[in-house]
Order: structure tokens, then sequence, then C-alpha cells
């Protein structure tokens, strides 16, 4: 069966010819179709090409393959335990490449993929300390070493077992 199709522009102006069902998966989307029809362009001037063409891949994959709901709190700081192979997969990317994908699924209300680029970074940082993720994330710690010992002595209760 043949569905028909829904244009897509990125903020540099490259042009995605999406089947509707797909394109749908967006909120965002999906309110401008209501609101306007097929026949023109959206334009997602918030989105560039290369994670909108990502986003579509998931939004294609999810069409026939309905994604499950993500459990929270996460339980495992494997995603493996948590998503199918193919979702697991499809996040195993540069962190660069991840967060704007998470930025955009936020911006096009896509849930499930914001929750799954949510999930990719929690597992990241689960059971990690602040030093680890502050090395994850390139931040660099801008607390003096008088600073950091107060904020740990009022927060000790932290690290407690």
């Amino acid at each position: 069966m043949i569905f028909p199709k829904v244009k897509l522009v990125s903020s540099e102006g490259e042009e995605f010819a999406v089947d509707v069902r797909a394109a749908t998966a967006s909120t965002l989307v999906r309110n401008i179709i209501e609101d306007v029809g097929i026949d023109d362009p959206v334009p997602l001037p918030n989105v560039r090409g290369d994670v909108l063409r990502k986003v579509l891949d998931y939004c294609e994959y999810h069409v026939d393959n309905p994604s499950k709901e993500i459990p929270k709190p996460l339980r495992s700081n494997s995603l493996s335990n948590i998503v199918c192979e193919w979702d697991e997969e499809f996040v195993n990317i540069q962190q660069e490449l991840l967060f704007e994908l998470m930025l955009a699924a936020n911006y096009l209300d896509i849930k499930p993929l914001l929750d799954l680029s949510c999930a990719k970074v929690a597992t990241m940082i689960k059971g990690k300390k602040a030093e680890e993720i502050r090395q994850i994330f390139n931040i660099e710690n801008d607390f003096t070493p008088e600073e950091e010992s107060a904020i740990r002595e009022e927060n000790k209760w932290c690290d407690e077992p």
C-alpha cells in the first residue's frame, strides 16, 4: 500500500519526502499537517538536515515496530536491558549528535525518541561520581577546593550506602 508523502525542510533548506505515517510521529508536524495539509512543505528551522535524517530513520522504523515505554527510573546502566536492540544501536552515536537528537526530539515533540535519547544519557552517568561525569561531558569544575569541600559536607548523606 502506498501512503501519501509530506515534505519536511531542514534548517539548511534540505527537503525530505517522508511517509506521512512516519512524519506524524512528531506532534509538531502532525499539528502543522492538520492545519495546512500535506501539499506545502513543512519548515523545521530548528533541525539540521543530518539530525532530521536521523530522526526520520527512527520514525520510519517505528511505524511498523512500535516503541515500548521506557521504565522510569532506570534500573540498569545498560540500554540492552531496557530497549530493543535496534533502539540501542540507534543511540550508540557520537555524543554531540546524541544531544542534537535529544533537542530535535523535544522540538518536534516525539516523546518516545526524547525518552530514548534521555535514557541513553542517563545510562552514561548512572552510578558515576561527579568527576567521572565531568570527564564524560567535558565539564570544567569551577568550584574552589573550599567550595567543593563545603558542598560535600552539606551533602554527605548522598554518599551514604
